[in-house]
């Protein structure tokens, strides 16, 4: 007969399932007996301080070679009674020692005051704003800020803010937590790593994608006071500076020789009212679907200087135009349930 075992999945799952109970029973457990240990793992209002209670400090592998050389440097020197050689691994340790103050002293007092981030759209790179000052006049060097594989470093001017940015990316709509973000410093010597854990209690917003390949926009909404629009109609209007997309067939070639830059026919069309964005007249599509259209159509119609109203479950905006709008309708659709919830 055959020595090996076989796991059924369902025997499997039921271990996972076990496993994953006793780690949050381990977790429940120490977050009673030993809040110093996870207290930095919970989110924690600003501004958030830096103080010897939630500095850590180990040695680098530069550091852990001096130490190994002083070592056996302070063997060698006890065993031939060297004086001269006592006296360099006491210069060696005390270098050591004040590599490790100064470290430590750079990084405590240090505050994080302000995070922020404009909102993006899921799919592209979020850029954070840390904002950072520090107690006492004096200058704190070669501070660097961590969050995953990307980090950034600055310095704090004595009595000054220091702002240092780092890239997020963001995968989905709706609210991104910031998470944890590790501030740290090797300073001055490079021989001990001194850090600390921020999870500041901060979330950004994540507008949906819009849809790559949207049809037009629908214009058979209710009729509302028609206005003249400018755009690629049939009646031309007037002559404007060549902006970064425009067609070429659009630049009047003659215009441009004369004024030395390049000029574009600019359109006028009559418009119709109105766009009305309701979530039941794309129903045909599935539902993040529904949520990239109206996106795309609410930006080409914000593009195109119309007047947008948008119904979805749950909330109703508009008539209206205009940047406050146009924000107000992303972030409605952002923050739409997910299917699955």
């Amino acid at each position: 007969m055959s020595g090996v075992v076989r796991v059924s999945p369902r025997g499997a799952g039921s271990l996972r399932e076990r496993l994953r109970g006793m780690l949050q029973r381990g977790m429940a457990i120490a977050e009673r007996r030993l809040p110093a240990l996870t207290r930095l793992r919970r989110v924690e209002p600003l501004p958030v301080l830096l103080d010897r209670r939630r500095i850590y400090v180990l040695p680098t592998r530069s550091g852990l070679f001096f130490g190994a050389l002083i070592a056996v440097m302070l063997l060698g020197a006890l065993n031939y009674n060297n004086n001269p050689a006592l006296l360099l691994c006491f210069v060696i340790g005390s270098a050591l020692h004040t590599s490790l103050l100064h470290g430590y002293l750079t990084l405590r007092g240090v505050r994080l005051v302000q995070v922020q981030g404009s909102p993006v759209y899921a799919g592209s790179t979020m850029r954070l704003r840390f904002t950072f000052e520090a107690g006492e006049r004096r200058l704190r060097r070669a501070l660097c800020l961590q969050r995953g594989d990307i980090q950034a470093c600055f310095t704090i001017a004595p009595a000054e803010l220091a702002e240092v940015d780092i890239d997020l990316r963001s995968e989905r709509r709706g609210w991104l937590s910031i998470g944890r973000v590790q501030v740290y410093t090797r300073h001055p010597l490079g021989l001990f790593h001194i850090w600390s854990w921020v999870h500041p209690e901060r979330r950004v917003l994540v507008y949906p994608a819009p849809e790559a390949s949207a049809p037009p926009l629908p214009r058979s909404g209710e009729a509302g006071a028609r206005r003249n629009r400018r755009g690629q109609g049939d009646e031309p209007h007037s002559l404007r500076e060549y902006r970064v997309g425009d067609p070429l067939r659009l630049v009047a070639w003659k215009r441009s020789a004369r004024t030395g830059h390049l000029m574009v026919r600019e359109f006028e069309t009559p418009a119709g009212g109105d766009v009305q964005l309701d979530w039941e007249r794309v129903g045909e599509l599935p539902y993040e679907e529904r949520i990239r259209r109206l996106t795309r159509w609410l930006i080409d119609a914000e593009r195109e200087g119309l007047r947008t109203h948008l119904r979805v479950p749950g909330s109703e905006l508009g008539p209206a135009s205009g940047s406050d709008h146009l924000h107000a309708c992303l972030r409605a659709l952002a923050l739409l349930p997910r299917q699955n919830a």
